[in-house]
């Protein structure tokens, strides 16, 4: 055992928040929602060393069927069907990490953030709330760093992923860190964790993350049930900052036309262990054309069309100044044709999400069932 230090060479340099610090004087239930979601988090907590099976090793050959979820078909390429088995094995489990090592660095976010919650929010149900949210948070962080040092390598955060969890962390409004945290991240977490399950046959990962998708469809209901009740109460100008905070999450996390995006930290991984990254991509522009044209008639929604900004809309947060830019930022990253061909397309494409996030998530673990547009599933891209 290392020995123990005040500070450590592996913390960063701290930084100052502006979290307030609420008091509740009346401990009766005020919302009722969120004190139901509270009893089902305490009835559903789970114990990491005695629910998984950590001493089974990680199988590499089921491990290969884990998606690279790099929201466009790499794997579908010439290029990459014609790399040694090894090789894409590899490939696959370096990417795997770098997804998996990003989920991990967001779940300590969300732990400092569900933490904030609890000082900040003004409903005692809310803070019985955020207290088993961060619990939950602080088992996540536990066992997505047991498994992928299992795996490979813990690596860095990425860069996107890093400024949102800072800007959360900092803003001293409550209702942004919940648009921020429970919305945009979550909202994104949730869909990449439950494509990840459901595609990988490799026993321990679909274990961990079906664990983990269960506690993340509460989080995400807790942040739709709290924001949509206290939306109609603000004003014109705190609305506006709310909408705008959310797009600038979306925007930071997944605007390909962003000096560092997800997708070159994966190119950079890929080089370093030996990829020809430039012929590639020569094969990825000319061959993926025809390769989504051939999946169009069943092409999905990915996680930013198919949920998150649903939940902005069923909250009251996508007004059309804001859905504007929602639509051109997903056809500048996608294309018109997945993302709509103007507004009101953009608009009509927009699936319902069910009445309880949380039963419909632990319900359809297996597949998606959203309502969506004749011809649109809900595979994530972007």
């Amino acid at each position: 055992m290392s020995e123990f230090r005040v500070t450590t060479e592996t913390q960063e340099a701290p930084f100052t928040t502006s979290t307030e610090v609420i008091y509740q004087w009346n401990y009766d239930p005020e919302v009722e929602e969120l004190r139901r979601l509270y009893v089902k988090a305490a009835e559903a907590q789970w114990v990491s060393e005695r629910d998984l099976d950590w001493e089974r090793d990680i199988d590499m050959g089921l491990f290969e069927s884990t998606p690279l979820g790099l929201g466009l078909p790499i794997q579908e390429t010439s290029y990459w069907r014609g790399l040694p088995a090894q090789k894409r094995l590899e490939l696959t489990r370096k990417t795997a990490a770098f997804r998996l090592s990003n989920f991990l660095h967001g779940e300590q976010g969300a732990l400092m953030v569900a933490s904030q919650l609890v000082n900040a929010v003004p409903h005692t149900d809310a803070k019985f709330y955020a207290a088993t949210q961060t619990m939950d948070e602080a088992r996540h962080v536990e066992v997505f760093a047991k498994y992928i040092e299992k795996l490979d390598e813990i690596q860095p955060i990425a860069v996107p992923l890093k400024k949102v969890l800072d800007d959360t962390l900092q803003t001293g409004d409550w209702l942004k860190k919940l648009v921020g945290m429970q919305i945009v991240v979550e909202g994104l977490a949730l869909f990449s964790f439950r494509d990840m399950r459901n595609l990988t046959e490799e026993p321990l990962l679909k274990d961990l993350l079906t664990y983990v998708a269960r506690d993340e469809s509460r989080h995400h209901a807790y942040g739709v049930q709290y924001v949509e009740r206290c939306v109609p109460q603000l004003s014109a100008s705190h609305l506006e900052e709310l909408e705008d905070f959310a797009l600038d999450a979306a925007r930071t996390l997944i605007d390909a036309r962003r000096s560092s995006t997800l997708f070159s930290s994966v190119l950079e991984i890929w080089t370093n262990a030996g990829l020809d990254a430039a012929e590639l991509l020569e094969s990825a522009g000319k061959e993926l054309p025809d390769i989504l044209a051939k999946q169009n008639k069943k092409r999905r929604l990915g996680p930013v069309q198919g949920f998150v900004i649903p939940t902005l809309r069923r909250c009251g947060l996508l007004s059309d100044r804001v859905a504007t830019h929602y639509h051109e930022m997903l056809a500048a990253n996608l294309s018109p044709s997945v993302a709509g061909e103007d507004l009101e397309d953009f608009l009509s494409r927009i699936p319902d999400l069910p009445e309880d996030t949380a039963a419909w998530v632990l319900s359809e673990l297996q597949e998606d069932e959203l309502e969506l547009p004749a011809g649109v599933s809900a595979q994530p891209t972007a």
